[in-house]
């Protein structure tokens, strides 16, 4: 009787066993909830906010049963998604995609495009009517084919007026015809010009002009810069290479346009500028609290990103070894455009000429559906990936809040009645800073206006159009997945 009481406890706690590994390992995922699974997981490992989610906390759901019943609710993925995240005031700039092959060409400068980059500005007095202007070309694209060219304004689309309700709809079109306008005193006057404009897959070089200017025994460098694209560093340290060569003493940064990128590419591009930090910290990084724990426990060294002396593909940094930089910007420079500018002040003089920049201190990081959230194994049976928010980001000193944008020391606004050439010296920006080389600041009025009437640009528009990332899924996190 005993060895059979024995016999049926064990019977018992065996089948308890079972059950409960079935409730919490064995229930599998349906294909039709693969997506969803996977972003739940992915924003409970490594969203900034997580800790602020009520749905993402570790405790939400007991089994994968209930897990499963939960994101099936959802009509679909994106919906999931954007109900996950903290409010829009909070994250900005999270984003989901049904095609990372989309995604990766934006995060390297490729998508489609007609080559003409352009803002959008507030009619004088209007509050619906906007207007756009042209801030560069790119060389071999279609608007450089049409001899499109910087300050052209354009107040309509294939002849509709542009609003703010319907700006996306007609600028989005893979082709379209410009109705141009000329600047007439503040007032947007059409002329009856158009320009027809066709888009097609394209990769821009971010290293859009180098240049030197050499006044009274000056040698100025001169570097727009408009993306942080790693697959084009070389480019990048060519330039500097070429500005090197040339025995500059002073360089201006154009980053008036730049919407951000790679975090590993903002800490090169530092380097480039310096050259005398080798190794020392240039920003630090700032994870949600179980991410935070990992990585403190096993490699505190991932949460630092260090000056170096080498670019992604192994080759020497050709650094200036500089101890000023005088960087333009505007409001549409975001991003590791910040990072730049915050992760150097510690070390040297940022003369920052402009208006104020976006105020983009947080990252994201790619994440794929596979076992690691890299790219490795990924789930074939759809595309989806997801770039959301996973760090904040500081300078050495643990300083980064800059939300509100960076402020300029010298505060300038671009003038439609006066952008000028870019690269040229009588550049209103660059003239600026030029004249605050020769005469140490002391220079006469300089352009301002609303900054209101300002409304978006091009970048701005792409879901992922202000970003700052990490190139990288760091390894071993997903061994914390719930």
């Amino acid at each position: 009787m005993k060895n059979f009481f024995l016999f049926t406890v064990c019977i018992v706690f065996l089948g308890s066993a079972f059950q409960s590994c079935e409730d919490i390992d064995d229930n599998p995922v349906a294909s039709s909830l693969e997506v969803k699974d996977f972003i739940w997981k992915g924003l409970n490992l490594y969203y900034f906010w997580q800790a602020d989610e009520e749905n993402l906390a570790d405790t939400r759901f007991a089994t994968q049963r209930d897990l499963n019943v939960f994101v099936d609710s959802y009509e679909s993925p994106e919906v999931l998604f954007e109900d996950l995240l903290v409010p829009r005031t909070t994250d900005r700039f999270s984003v989901i995609y049904n095609d990372y092959e989309v995604l990766e060409g934006l995060l390297q400068g490729t998508a489609k495009n007609n080559g003409m980059d352009y803002g959008l500005r507030r009619k004088e007095g209007s509050a619906t009517e906007i207007y756009g202007w042209v801030r560069y070309v790119l060389p071999n694209s279609d608007a450089a084919n049409k001899n499109v060219q910087r300050g052209m304004l354009f107040y309509a689309i294939n002849g509709t007026s542009l609003t703010t309700e319907n700006f996306r709809g007609l600028l989005n079109s893979d082709s379209y015809t410009l109705n141009l306008a000329n600047f007439e005193g503040g007032a947007i006057v059409p002329n009856g010009e158009t320009i027809a404009l066709t888009k097609s897959t394209f990769s821009e070089n971010p290293v859009y002009i180098t240049d030197v200017v050499e006044i009274d025994n000056k040698k100025i460098g001169y570097l727009m810069y408009n993306g942080f694209f790693a697959n084009f560093e070389s480019q990048l340290n060519q330039a500097f290479a070429q500005l090197k060569s040339q025995g500059i003493t002073h360089l201006v940064l154009d980053l008036r346009y730049n919407s951000g990128g790679s975090v590993d590419t903002a800490a090169r591009l530092a380097s480039m500028i310096t050259g005398q930090f080798g190794n020392q910290v240039f920003s630090k990084q700032q994870w949600n609290q179980k991410v935070e724990n990992f990585f403190n426990e096993t490699d505190p060294e991932a949460l630092l990103n260090r000056f170096t002396n080498t670019i992604n593909n192994g080759n020497a940094i050709q650094s200036l070894n500089l101890n000023k930089v005088y960087i333009l910007t505007t409001g549409s420079s975001a991003s590791a455009s910040e990072l730049v500018i915050n992760g150097l002040k510690p070390y040297i003089q940022v003369v920052q000429i402009g208006t104020t920049t976006v105020g983009k201190n947080v990252g994201s990081i790619t994440l794929y559906d596979s076992p690691t959230f890299a790219k490795t194994n990924v789930n074939s049976s759809h595309r989806y990936a997801m770039q959301p928010i996973v760090l904040r980001i500081t300078d050495k000193n643990g300083n980064g809040d800059y939300i509100n944008g960076i402020e300029p020391l010298v505060e300038q606004a671009e003038n439609m009645g006066n952008l000028g050439i870019l690269g040229n010296q009588n550049e209103p920006l660059f003239n600026t800073a030029i004249q605050f080389i020769l005469e140490n600041g002391r220079m006469g009025g300089r352009f301002t206006e609303r900054e209101q009437l300002n409304f978006t640009d091009r970048k701005g528009m792409q879901p992922f159009g202000n970003e700052m990332y990490l190139d990288k899924v760091p390894a071993g996190l997903h061994r914390l997945v719930q």
